[in-house]
């Protein structure tokens, strides 16, 4: 008994968003608005208002109201491209959801999608520990500037840098007290979103070596694939706001356990050291230390965003070196299979969609199943491409006799070629994807009667967004190392 409490505390403790928020005071991220709380308020808790928070703002209602219509209204407040589906589909879950402890913790049936709108009373709003807190009152530039007098070394306000991918909800300011921490983490939360994503692998793909990236790009897939799937089945809340404060905006809707961040900035970096060392002539300790930053820098920016919870990356962690040491040992069976094998290419195509259906059935819409659908199409793509290089004898592969790589002197020649081979080849890859999604999100709409007049709409729809995002980057994916490779050939850029 003794143990199962020692574990059940500490699953407690590392779930418990006050850690989280105790790790943002720490780090000099303050919030700017006041929230009200008196000891007589905390005793008639609910009959007075409740509040709706969202990185730590409020937002009152009033007691006993309509649930669905206040939900709305925030929706339309916030000014941004609001999914009607989606919210509409988030009112019925408001409905059902339990209203969330005073430790954050999550009720019997917790919001879908991650979105956690708590009605908590006055008594939750004064804190934990005793902790008192200001009468409410609308924020203002001289509560920032009070806070920043009071603080040494304060820099300001700042807001998230992107809205809500689902609702368009732009987050409230925040006060940033320690300016290098705020972008160092705001770099290593980026290393694990979709613009690192689609100009990393082509860099290394068009300057590095070809090799290593089709590989890289095989266990980011899986990797990937399996954290989002693995949220949508557990479907746990992110952390509760307040206590912590929502740095970050752009997946708040989203589901929280485990971290796909974690997962990728653990998996990316190690995968990266293991395909490399060995075949390029570096030092162990240089390799395995980058390896550990990078993974560092991206677990612990996602506490600092306010995203996940402490358990949230050490699960995705966790998880992710699993996935590593069953991965690993298969590569180069599975990568043999897709260059030589005839029948790959339908395999491939009918595994990757196959795996789609499977994850677009887990949940209702949300903007984490988009994400899917994009990485298996990319997946997909890569390893097409590989095939049909093969085949054509383009991107030989280094024989053993040519192994192990020097690394190469770095020079302006050699940057300036890496450049803009990055630079037109992006351009190139933006190009595709502009063209294949203006011509198959009409054709979808026609084929399965889906109106096309409001596009963000239709793409909510399974049997067009799946299809969609598929096409779109398997041709994106398939360009990166057949189509932008042949063209450097071409104009020896290569």
């Amino acid at each position: 008994m003794g143990k199962s409490n020692l574990f059940a505390d500490l699953y407690h403790n590392l779930q418990d968003p006050h850690l989280v928020a105790r790790f943002q005071h720490f780090c000099g991220v303050r919030e700017t608005c006041s929230r009200s709380a008196t000891s007589s308020a905390a005793a008639e808790r609910g009959a007075d208002r409740t509040h709706e928070h969202t990185n730590g703002a409020c937002r009152r209602r009033a007691a006993g109201g309509d649930d669905s219509e206040y939900l709305a209204g925030i929706a339309a407040g916030e000014g941004g491209d609001v999914q009607t589906a989606a919210v509409d589909d988030v009112r019925t879950r408001v409905a059902r959801s339990n209203v969330a402890t005073s430790r954050g913790e999550e009720g019997e049936h917790p919001p879908r999608n991650g979105a956690l709108v708590s009605a908590v009373g006055d008594a939750v709003s004064a804190g934990r520990k005793g902790r008192s807190i200001p009468t409410t009152g609308a924020r203002t530039d001289r509560t920032a500037a009070t806070q920043s007098e009071e603080t040494p070394g304060s820099s300001g306000t700042v807001k998230p840098l992107r809205k809500n991918s689902l609702t368009g909800d732009a987050g409230q300011e925040f006060l940033i007290q320690n300016r290098f921490l705020y972008y160092a983490f705001t770099l290593g939360t980026e290393l694990g979103n979709e613009l690192f994503y689609i100009t990393f692998f082509p860099f290394v793909t068009w300057s590095v070596d070809a090799f290593v990236s089709r590989r890289l790009i095989m266990v980011w897939v899986w990797v990937m694939y399996l954290g989002q799937c693995t949220k949508d089945l557990l479907g746990w809340s992110r952390p509760a706001s307040p206590p912590v404060i929502k740095v970050e905006m752009f997946y708040n809707s989203e589901y929280s356990m485990p971290s796909t961040h974690a997962m990728s900035g653990t998996a990316i970096p190690f995968s990266l050291f293991f395909l490399t060392y060995g075949r390029w002539e570096y030092p162990f300790p240089v390799g395995f230390s980058l390896a550990l930053c990078w993974c560092l820098l991206v677990c612990v920016s996602r506490i600092y965003m306010g995203m996940h919870s402490v358990l949230d990356v050490i699960a995705g962690v966790l998880y992710s070196v699993l996935i590593l040491v069953l991965f690993l040992p298969a590569l180069d069976l599975i990568d043999g299979f897709n260059l030589t094998c005839r029948h790959a290419p339908l395999i491939i195509v009918c595994l990757h969609l196959g795996l789609g259906l499977f994850s677009f059935n887990l949940d209702t819409w949300s903007t984490s199943r988009g994400d899917t659908a994009q990485i298996l199409g990319t997946g997909a793509g890569v390893a097409l491409a590989s095939h049909v290089n093969n085949r054509l004898g383009l991107m030989p592969d280094a024989t053993p006799d040519q192994l192990p790589f020097p690394a190469p002197a770095l020079n302006a020649g050699l940057v300036g070629a890496a450049l803009v081979r990055l630079v037109l080849g992006v351009l190139v890859l933006m190009a595709t994807r502009a063209l294949m999604k203006a011509a198959t999100i009409p054709v979808l709409c026609r084929v399965f009667g889906v109106p096309s007049d409001d596009v963000r709409k239709a793409r909510q729809r399974m049997e067009v967004e799946l299809p969609y995002r598929y096409i779109v980057y398997v041709a994106v994916g398939f360009n990166v190392l057949f189509l932008v490779p042949l063209l450097f050939s071409y104009t020896r850029l290569s």
